[in-house]
């Protein structure tokens, strides 16, 4: 019998799945295969959340797979490995998976198309499956990547994302032997507000956000107490939906609300792109600022305190305090907590984007590091010395001081704005909130920040 197998990574989808189509295409049997290696583990990204939300997505492609004749099988072991002998056990010509642009992933896919070369299979990789468009699909005269978003997303905007695919009617899967799938409640101690993961969720949660919320997307994305964002993003890292279907979606939905969202869909490409032409930036400098950051039991002392929410700026704490919570912050929260830790407490940005990707459900390398050093100013941004302020940034993208109250409630009872400043509290109301004093002043740290730059 004609065989081929699928390998599945960071695409758990049966909706707009190029690999899974063609192999469809080229064989009577598909083996729809995903494998547990334990590198990813020792790599440090088997965080939880994501252990939990893949549970979630693995579960919810197999009773997908069932409900079309097939199943998923799983493995563990050194994916190379397994996926050799997952072929060799099924008489599999031909393996298909989705491209990946980290280090790591290239590295693993050449191991891959070696050993299957040498018992006589072949590796198809097919591109633009995990983003909108592949990376280096544009390029500027003279590159092989986009160094600035802007350029990058007039290019961007002119291509046309492939068409979305259709889910098969049926996948005929051979027998195989097959471990069973991981469940949720063996990924370890879990954020409390964790959703759940899958493709069947994922798709109703686009559907509702494409139902009406995006269209004040441009107006109210950045306005923290109003929960705006599509909160899709951990759909989209582990593929339980297909970027380029949610352009198409979105972009016949129309309005100004749904192209500002595209134009996030974007950044996320263009994070790809860098990556996937500059892989050591996973962590170290895009562009070097030849920071000393600070080190020692201070700075340590510091660091958890930005952890806990603790460090007596409440919009940060807010965003820590949710982010421990949900295993998600909005994206204007972890803008400014990198930089209250980066540049107000000057501490390393390796050493925030660790703890993010430790509880973040779309802990994304690409966009997790990337934009981590965007906001160090080591990335990709124009103005690497931009410091946000978290007093006036609360001021303005949540006025009334509603999400803080929300995730900071010894703040609770503090009216208005004024909770944003707890420190000019007098008498027995600062005494009975029991919130900390800011760990530096706002002008001691952008003193100590300019100093270390040698802007002064």
């Amino acid at each position: 019998m004609n065989v081929s197998v699928v390998l599945f990574t960071a695409d758990l989808r049966l909706h707009d799945h190029p690999p899974l189509r063609a192999a469809l295409r080229s064989a009577a049997s598909v083996v729809p295969l995903f494998v547990r290696d334990p590198a990813v583990d020792r790599a440090g990204f088997a965080a939880p959340n994501r252990l939990a939300f893949l549970a979630d997505c693995l579960r919810d492609l197999d009773a997908g797979l069932r409900r079309r004749g097939g199943r998923l099988v799983v493995r563990t072991g050194e994916m190379v490995d397994e996926v050799c002998a997952v072929a060799r056990e099924t008489g599999a010509h031909e393996v298909h998976m989705s491209a990946d642009v980290s280090a790591f992933a290239q590295a693993r896919e050449e191991r891959l198309r070696s050993a299957l070369g040498a018992d006589g299979r072949r590796l198809h990789v097919h591109d633009g499956v995990v983003t909108v468009l592949p990376p280096g699909a544009v390029t500027p005269a003279g590159s092989d990547h986009f160094a600035v978003f802007t350029p990058y997303f007039r290019r961007w905007v002119q291509e046309r994302p492939r068409d979305p695919l259709p889910a098969p009617r049926a996948v005929h899967v051979p027998e195989v032997r097959s471990e069973e799938i991981p469940a949720r409640s063996g990924a370890g101690p879990l954020s409390p507000g964790l959703p759940p993961g899958g493709e069947r969720a994922a798709r109703e949660r686009l559907t509702r956000w494409l139902a009406r919320p995006v269209d004040a997307y441009e107006d109210r994305n950045d306005d923290l107490a109003a929960d705006a964002t599509s909160r899709l993003s951990p759909d989209l890292h582990f593929g339980a939906l297909s970027a380029a279907e949610v352009v198409h979606r979105a972009r016949s939905r129309g309005g100004a609300g749904a192209e500002a969202f595209v134009r996030q869909l974007c950044w996320r490409d263009f994070h790809h792109q860098v990556l996937a032409a500059r892989p050591r930036v996973a962590a170290e400098d895009y562009r070097t600022r030849h920071d000393r950051w600070r080190r020692g039991a201070e700075a340590e002392a510091d660091l958890q305190a930005w952890k806990e929410g603790r460090t007596g700026y409440p919009v940060v704490d807010a965003a820590m305090r949710q982010l421990a919570h949900e295993g998600w912050t909005p994206g204007r929260a972890r803008l400014l907590a990198a930089s209250l830790l980066t540049k107000t407490l000057y501490l390393d940005w390796r050493t925030g984007a660790r703890h993010f990707l430790d509880l973040l459900v779309d802990g994304d390398l690409a966009n997790n590091q990337l934009n981590w050093q965007w906001m160090a100013g080591t990335g990709t941004d124009s103005r690497p010395n931009r410091v946000l302020n978290p007093v006036l940034q609360a001021r303005r993208y949540d006025p009334d001081g509603a999400y803080v109250r929300r995730w900071v409630p010894e703040l609770a009872g503090i009216a208005g704005p004024a909770v944003h400043e707890p420190w000019r509290l007098t008498g027995p109301e600062r005494v009975a909130s029991g919130y900390p004093a800011p760990l530096v002043g706002l002008a001691d740290g952008l003193a100590r920040f300019r100093r270390a730059r040698a802007l002064d």
